[in-house]
């Protein structure tokens, strides 16, 4: 009987060794053999998923942004109902920050991909995508405060997702510049948080 092959599983696979490559050596590295290589596949083999680098590299891409939005997902699911708007605010922001090695690792791939994107407009198209995920979040949770009350340090609400995006996206480079620990990162993202809970003034 045929070997049955799950072909989504491979380029999975060949994904997270993209992702291996970027955390070793970085993103000037990868190259089909290369991932290939970090994979245990011939470069054959790998052509018959990804018909160039630049499939492979956006396909890889694409995975990050859906691994951070289903991590958040799953835990906004999970979250105590007992927990206040910026513990839930905290919780839900801390899943896309490198706070831990796994989170570092995936943070600093994302980033890589910015760099990028910034030539290649499919990449570009990608993180357009992500920063739209992260801008809504932040807007969800910060209407999420001031329906509770929040003043939002005197912000429209819209005005003080922005600025909790950059905050979040700043920290998380500060950290991978190594700027900053993961418990600094935590303690400004906590400091900020708290100004949206208080007047202006």
């Amino acid at each position: 009987m045929p070997k049955v092959v799950d072909h989504q599983a491979r380029r999975i696979e060949l994904a997270e060794a993209v992702w291996q490559v970027i955390a070793r050596d970085g993103i000037a590295e990868v190259s089909v053999r290369a991932v290939a290589a970090a994979a245990g596949w011939s470069t054959g083999t790998l052509g018959h998923y990804f018909r160039s680098r630049a499939d492979l590299v956006a396909f890889a891409a694409e995975l990050v942004v859906e691994r951070v939005t289903e991590r958040v997902v799953a835990r906004l699911q999970d979250l105590p109902t007992r927990l206040t708007p910026i513990e839930r605010a905290r919780a839900l922001l801390v899943e896309t920050m490198p706070g831990d090695p796994e989170r570092f690792t995936e943070s600093s791939i994302a980033f890589a991909f910015l760099a990028l994107g910034l030539r290649d407009p499919r990449l570009a198209a990608i993180q357009q995508r992500h920063f739209g995920g992260m801008y809504d979040l932040c807007r969800t949770l910060v209407h999420d405060l001031a329906s509770h009350g929040a003043p939002l340090a005197g912000s429209s609400p819209d005005s003080a997702a922005r600025r909790l995006h950059a905050v979040v996206d700043g920290l998380s480079v500060h950290v991978l510049a190594g700027h900053l620990t993961a418990e600094d990162m935590a303690t400004e993202l906590d400091a900020h948080l708290a100004t949206l809970a208080s007047s202006p003034g």
